[in-house]
């Protein structure tokens, strides 16, 4: 089973590749700090910009960050979804994770393939789009191929439907701010919260 081989492969320090809804991702354990330079060292990427970590549930939030259970109640109508919401993270997530800001942006996907992988491993992943630094993001395991060739050592099949990228929001003040527009809209949000 793939998924048996995805967890062996994450336990020994390798980074792995998985359908979302909107783009395809790359994926480590959040907690591992050689899988998480080499996911660096992979995706080329600056060191000043920090991942997303990928959930199956809503309710696993207060795991890993400060949310208030009303917080979670009104998030819960697009979560599972393409939504990443920063909030502030607790002392379980490493500095190197958070690049020592202590904000965590904390996602759950709604693409069946990455909740179900999520669901059947140990611990979140840190999750970013599965290409080179600057450049488009893949779209199905093929492209992930064509992109890391045997840098990936297991890529779950599957494409990724969206395209567009998640939206971020900022919840780690007193406003809500919007980061980065994606299928979701801030008024949508506001409204909810």
């Amino acid at each position: 089973m793939i998924f048996a081989l995805a967890k062996e492969r994450l336990n020994n320090h390798q980074v792995i590749a998985f359908p979302t809804e909107t783009v395809f991702g790359l994926g480590v354990y959040y907690d591992d700090e050689d899988a998480y330079n080499l996911l660096n060292k992979i995706k080329r990427r600056r060191e000043d910009k920090p991942y997303t970590l990928m959930l199956h549930d809503i309710n696993q939030i207060n795991k890993y960050a400060y949310i208030d259970e009303k917080m979670i109640k009104a998030l819960s109508k697009f979560m599972p979804g393409p939504l990443t919401i920063l909030l502030k993270s607790k002392e379980n997530v490493p500095g190197y994770v958070t690049h020592n800001t202590g904000i965590i942006g904390v996602r759950i996907p709604e693409n069946k393939e990455a909740l179900d992988l999520l669901r059947y491993l140990e611990k979140p992943l840190l999750v970013p789009s599965a290409n080179r630094a600057g450049e488009k993001p893949a779209m199905n395991d093929e492209e992930v191929r064509q992109i890391f060739q045997d840098e990936i050592k297991v890529i779950i099949p599957g494409k990724a439907i969206g395209g567009l990228p998640s939206t971020i929001i900022d919840l780690t003040g007193e406003e809500i701010k919007l980061i980065r527009q994606g299928p979701i809209s801030l008024e949508d949000i506001k409204k909810a919260l």
